[in-house]
């Protein structure tokens, strides 16, 4: 066997007319007899951040034993395939969603305190103030080489009048999750399509991309040759790999076709934009299929996605409470078979999730998978959403982190109204070698994780 240095450059991108396709990594672009870690094809990490306001269900997702020897709660059962990379939190305080004192009428407005556990200032005008949230502070350390730092995205319009933005708080503070500086939230994408187009559609004009999609080609169309090129060059499991890679394309591009077919003959009066799926589950594992494709390929490290607005009415067809609002729901007045219900919501919101655990844990990336690169943090800034309780919130913590979580399948108790939220972010930043002394309302470090 003959082993040479020749590899193919990590950050290869094949160009076609009005096209660009950056590819996932390869076992030609490790040089040959090389250790991974020692080349620029080394595991990148990644993160996800993931908000649902109105909590959960009391009783139904905070596991009876602490530790490893625990079943999985009813809310997070969706979760039990991947045990040994779940780390389930309780006990945890969002004081940051609690209003400061003397003010009231906070805590329906400030999903933008989730990822950086600062109150957010109480304003209805332009001088909205939050904090830096962890995802984009982890962006500028791992995502400046990518073409997109970072992605938000969400399943909600903000004009669908989920909310209604009162009580002297900015609509931003729960319109976003993501900020960049304490006075600039980031604009959450509801649209598919447009993600897409972001991701490849490099070098064409909006209207020939819609053009494009109306003679129903695929973007790969104008890449054949490269693609072709390339393959003749690679071994078998790269082509394998680049074949699977060109596949998961195409059907995103048959999903994104449908719904905007679909969209076009709605009713006028649905507020579903062009190329938006009218399912959630459809729109969010699209979103999600989206954002572990550009994981695969290096165009992005961090992704954000807010499940659903504060107050939002929305009903969820495909879950086992198919006619129940969601902040309604939430309501549940500590009504055993109400609060039942509600729980339904929330399974169905952690089968979304795994969705995405799924895909990730699926993909392969050098020696290990995407799930083994990936840190994905899922939570709620209530408790009770009942009674508005903010202490005892649930959150999980899904993945590798590149080799720094410790092993997972464990239940953390924290002592209740005892440890912040702003502690979890901290903590989150140190598997990223980002060590700060403090973020938000943090006293230290979690303990254990």
């Amino acid at each position: 066997m003959i082993i040479t240095k020749r590899h193919i450059p990590r950050r290869t991108v094949l160009r076609g007319a009005g096209a660009a396709l950056a590819l996932p990594l390869l076992e030609s672009m490790v040089p040959a007899a090389t250790a991974l870690a020692q080349t620029a094809a080394a595991p990148k990490p990644r993160f996800v951040g993931l908000f649902v306001p109105h909590g959960m269900a009391p009783g139904y997702w905070v596991p009876e034993k602490t530790g490893s020897d625990f079943t999985f709660p009813y809310c997070f059962t969706p979760l039990e395939p991947h045990r040994e990379h779940t780390t389930i939190l309780s006990g945890l305080h969002s004081r940051s969603a609690e209003p400061p004192p003397g003010v009231t009428g906070a805590d329906h407005w400030v999903a933008a305190a989730f990822l950086c556990a600062n109150k957010p200032k109480k304003t209805a005008g332009a001088d909205v103030f939050a904090g830096t949230t962890i995802d984009q502070i982890i962006a500028q350390k791992i995502g400046q080489e990518t073409l997109m730092p970072s992605m938000q995205l969400a399943v909600e319009d903000p004009g669908a009048n989920s909310s209604n933005c009162g009580e002297g708080y900015s609509c931003i503070y729960t319109n976003t999750i993501s900020w960049s500086s304490p006075t600039q939230p980031l604009p959450m994408e509801l649209n598919p399509q447009v993600v897409f187009e972001r991701m490849f559609g490099d070098g064409s004009t909006p209207e020939e991309r819609t053009e494009r999609r109306l003679r129903d080609r695929s973007i790969l169309d104008s890449l054949r040759g490269s693609l072709q090129r390339l393959r003749r060059d690679t071994s078998p499991a790269d082509r394998e790999r680049l074949d699977k890679f060109a596949t998961d394309i195409r059907e995103i591009e048959r999903r994104l076709h449908i719904a905007m077919q679909a969209s076009t003959v709605a009713p006028q009066d649905l507020e579903v934009p062009v190329g938006v799926p009218q399912s959630f589950d459809e729109h969010i594992t699209l979103q999600f299929d989206l954002l572990a494709l550009a994981f695969e390929a290096d165009i992005t490290r961090v992704g954000t996605l807010l499940f659903a607005r504060d107050l939002t009415g929305r009903t969820y067809p495909a879950s086992e409470a198919p006619g129940l609002g969601f902040h309604g729901g939430s309501h549940h007045g500590e009504d055993p078979r109400r609060i039942a219900d509600f729980a339904k919501i929330n399974v169905y919101h952690v089968k979304m999730l795994a969705h995405l655990v799924d895909r990730l844990s699926k993909t392969k990336e050098g020696d290990g998978t995407l799930l083994d690169r990936s840190l994905i943090v899922y939570g709620s800034n209530m408790g009770n959403p009942n009674q508005h309780l903010h202490y005892d919130v649930p959150h999980v913590v899904i993945g590798g982190a590149n080799g720094k979580m410790k092993k997972g399948g464990r239940h953390l108790a924290y002592p209740t109204r005892e440890v912040p939220t702003g502690n979890l972010l901290l903590s989150v930043l140190d598997k990223f070698d980002i060590h700060l002394d403090s973020i938000g309302d943090s006293t230290g470090r979690l303990r254990d994780l």
